[in-house]
C-alpha cells in the first residue's frame, strides 16, 4: 500500500491517489520511518492537484519534516513551484522560520536558486525570516552573493530597506563587500556601492578591508573594474588611516559617500585626499608593473618546446627549446614589442620609486611629473597590445586590422598629446604667476632699479 502511495505521488495522477484513499482512509495519518511524506514528493515535483487533495485530507503534513529536516515548503521553494507555495503558506506560515539540517529556511533556499516570485511570496508571509543565519553564519544576502543570485539580492535589499541588514557580517567578520570581492562579483559589488549604505571600509576578523582582500586575491580580468569601483567609493587598506583603531560608527561615517559637495577642502581633508591619491597611484602602478612583468617573461606565442634540427647559415639551430617563439618567427615585431613593454615596466617602477621616496603630491610640478610618467605607462601598454594583436592576427584580417590599428594609434596619440599639452600649459602658467616677478628682476635688473627710483621720487 505504501509503495503504491509513493508511486501515485511521483506520477502526480489524482485518480490512483483517490483510489488508495478510498481503500484506506488513514493512509496519510500513519507514521512513515523515512519522514518523506507523499506531500514532500508532490510539493517537490510541483503536482498542484495532488497537493490540494492531500492538504484537504491531512493539512498537518505541511509541518512535517523529512530526514534532512526539510518541510514540503522547503522543497517547493527550492524548486520554484509558486502555486504549491501559495497552497502551503496559509496552512502553516511558521514553517518559513523552520531551519533544515544546514540551518537554512525556505527563504534561504529560494534566494540561493534565484526563485524571485517564490522569495517575494515568502517574504510577505514572514519578513523576519530574512534575518535568520544558517549554521555556517551566512545571512541570506551572503548566500545570494555566493550563489550569484543577483535578482534575489536586489529584491531583498529593496524589500527590507534597512542599513543594518546590508551590513550584517559572516561569522569571520566578512561583509557583503568582502564576499563580493572574493567571488569577483562585479555587478553585485557595483549595486551594493551605488544603491545601499554598505560600509566600504568595514574590517573582517583578520583586520582586512574589501580592498585588502582584492589586492591579496588571485589576479582576475575583473580586478581593474573592481578596484576602480572600490576606490571611487572611498575604499582604503586597513593600514591606511589606522582603521583598526576606529569604531564601526567612525568607519561608517568615513565610508559613506557624500555627493554634490563642491566646497573647498580644509587642510585635514586635503591631507586625506593626498594620502588616498598616493595609495591609488601605488596600486595602479603595482598592477601595471605586474602586467608588464608577466607579459615580458611570457610573451604572446609562448616558448619553443623543442630544439630545431634544422640549422641556419651560421650552423646554429633555427630555434632552441625555452626561447620565445615570437622572437624567431617575428623578429621585427618582437623588438618593438620588447621595447614598448620594457618602457611601460620601467615607467611603472619609476612611479613606485618616486612614491616610496616621499614625493610631495601637493606640489603641482611633481604631480605633472607623475602624470607624464603615467601617460608613458598607459601608452606603452596600448602599443604592446596593438603589436601583439597585429602580429598574431590571421592574414585574411590584416588589411582591415591595419586600418583600425592606424586610426586607433593616431587617435590615442592625439588624445594623450592634447591632455599632456593642456596640463603642461597649466603648469607653466602657474609657475609664471608664482615666479614671474623674480624672473623679471633677473632679466631686466636696470629697469627694476629705475622703477624703484621713480617710486621713491
Amino acid at each position: 500500500m505504501e509503495r503504491r502511495l509513493y508511486d501515485a505521488a511521483l506520477e502526480g495522477d489524482e485518480a490512483p491517489l483517490l483510489e488508495l484513499l478510498q481503500e484506506d482512509a488513514l493512509i496519510l495519518d500513519r507514521e512513515i520511518p523515512s519522514g518523506e511524506t507523499p506531500l514532500h514528493i508532490v510539493a517537490m515535483l510541483g503536482h498542484v492537484t495532488s497537493t490540494k487533495e492531500i492538504l484537504s485530507r491531512n493539512p498537518k503534513l505541511a509541518g512535517e519534516f523529512n530526514f534532512q529536516r526539510r518541510s514540503p515548503l522547503h522543497l517547493s521553494s527550492a524548486k520554484g513551484h509558486l502555486e504549491i507555495v501559495k497552497l502551503l503558506l496559509p496552512i502553516n506560515s511558521s514553517v518559513c522560520l523552520a531551519r533544515d539540517q544546514d540551518g537554512r529556511t525556505p527563504l534561504h533556499l529560494s534566494a540561493m536558486k534565484d526563485r524571485i516570485e517564490v522569495l517575494n511570496e515568502l517574504h510577505k508571509a514572514k519578513s523576519e525570516a530574512c534575518w535568520i543565519r544558517d549554521d555556517r553564519g551566512d545571512t541570506i544576502l551572503h548566500l545570494c552573493i555566493r550563489h550569484n543570485s543577483f535578482e534575489a539580492l536586489k529584491l531583498l535589499v529593496h524589500s527590507v530597506s534597512n542599513d543594518e541588514f546590508v551590513n550584517l557580517k559572516y561569522d569571520d567578520g566578512n561583509s557583503l563587500l568582502h564576499i563580493a570581492v572574493m567571488n569577483k562579483q562585479l555587478e553585485m559589488l557595483k549595486f551594493l556601492l551605488d544603491c545601499t549604505k554598505v560600509m566600504v571600509n568595514s574590517l573582517n576578523a583578520y583586520g582586512f578591508t574589501a580592498l585588502d582582500v582584492l589586492l591579496q586575491s588571485p589576479r582576475d580580468l575583473k580586478d581593474m573594474d573592481i578596484l576602480k569601483s572600490l576606490l571611487e567609493a572611498g575604499a582604503m587598506r586597513s593600514k591606511d588611516g589606522n582603521l583598526e583603531k576606529k569604531t564601526n560608527d567612525q568607519i561608517s561615517s568615513e565610508s559613506y559617500r557624500l555627493k554634490g559637495s563642491n566646497s573647498e577642502m580644509d587642510p585635514k581633508k586635503k591631507n586625506d585626499w593626498i594620502k588616498k591619491k598616493r595609495n591609488t597611484l601605488m596600486v595602479v602602478a603595482s598592477l601595471t608593473a605586474t602586467m608588464a612583468f608577466q607579459v615580458g617573461v611570457n610573451p604572446p606565442g609562448g616558448l619553443w618546446q623543442d630544439t630545431s634540427t634544422t640549422l641556419d647559415f651560421k650552423g646554429n639551430p633555427e630555434h632552441q627549446a625555452g626561447f620565445f617563439i615570437m622572437s624567431s618567427n617575428y623578429p621585427v615585431a618582437y623588438d618593438r614589442f620588447l621595447v614598448s613593454n620594457t618602457v611601460g615596466f620601467l615607467a611603472s617602477l619609476s612611479i613606485i620609486l618616486l612614491l616610496i621616496s616621499g614625493m610631495p603630491l601637493n606640489h603641482r610640478f611633481f604631480m605633472w611629473v607623475l602624470m607624464a610618467i603615467m601617460w608613458i605607462v598607459i601608452t606603452s601598454i596600448a602599443f604592446t597590445y596593438l603589436i601583439s594583436i597585429s602580429t598574431f592576427t590571421p592574414d585574411d584580417h590584416t588589411k582591415t586590422l591595419n586600418k583600425i590599428v592606424v586610426v586607433a594609434i593616431l587617435t590615442w596619440i592625439a588624445m594623450m598629446g592634447l591632455l599632456l599639452l593642456v596640463n603642461t600649459i597649466r603648469l607653466v602658467v602657474k609657475l609664471f604667476k608664482k615666479f614671474g616677478g623674480f624672473i623679471k628682476r633677473i632679466i631686466w635688473p636696470s629697469s627694476s632699479r629705475m622703477n624703484r627710483n621713480c617710486n621713491n621720487v
